[in-house]
């Protein structure tokens, strides 16, 4: 389930100016227009997968202060705080609208145990998975060490701007 409501053809995004570019993929990442801003000037992208490519470098190449604001950028899972349309939809999508109050109770202390132990909220693309899948994963992923745990929030947020851009972008 995305928030998106039509798509834009990857030879309109390579044809954008940077303002254009930044307003149109600003949000893939979340909170984080920077991203399309420094991938603006690696244009033109072949495909919709290189595109993806030359963000995640940029993302991903940025100074560590600016890789940790990407990370605390996003909300936590299933809290009810507010969280950008894209996030919504894919939370929506995963059954988070739908936990019960002892499953909300759960995952908002173990989102607590995360940001305690990390200093970013837990990332998950949740395309694909269910609650219980979810909830399994944080606890799994809270054990990690900072090194790894921050490597897969990277990783995560690699899948989750894929799946957003294979959604925005037609190469055709």
């Amino acid at each position: 389930m995305t928030a998106q409501t039509h798509t834009i053809a990857l030879n309109e995004i390579n044809a954008m100016d940077e303002e254009e570019f930044t307003e149109a993929l600003g949000g893939i990442f979340e909170h984080s227009p920077w991203v399309a801003r420094g991938a603006y000037a690696l244009l033109p992208a072949g495909s919709v997968e290189e595109l993806h490519r030359l963000m995640l470098d940029t993302a991903r190449g940025a100074e560590e202060s600016k890789i940790t604001e990407l990370l605390r950028a996003h909300p936590d899972l299933a809290t009810r705080m507010q969280v950008t349309p894209l996030s919504a939809a894919e939370q929506t999508g995963a059954g988070l609208n739908r936990l019960t109050p002892e499953e909300f109770a759960h995952l908002t202390e173990m989102n607590a145990q995360y940001m305690q132990k990390f200093g970013f909220p837990f990332i998950l693309a949740v395309r694909g998975k269910n609650k219980d899948d979810i909830i399994a994963a944080i606890g799994d992923r809270v054990k990690h060490s900072y090194a790894e745990e921050r490597e897969q929030a990277l990783a995560e947020i690699g899948r989750i701007t894929r799946f957003r851009l294979l959604d925005l972008i037609t190469e055709h």
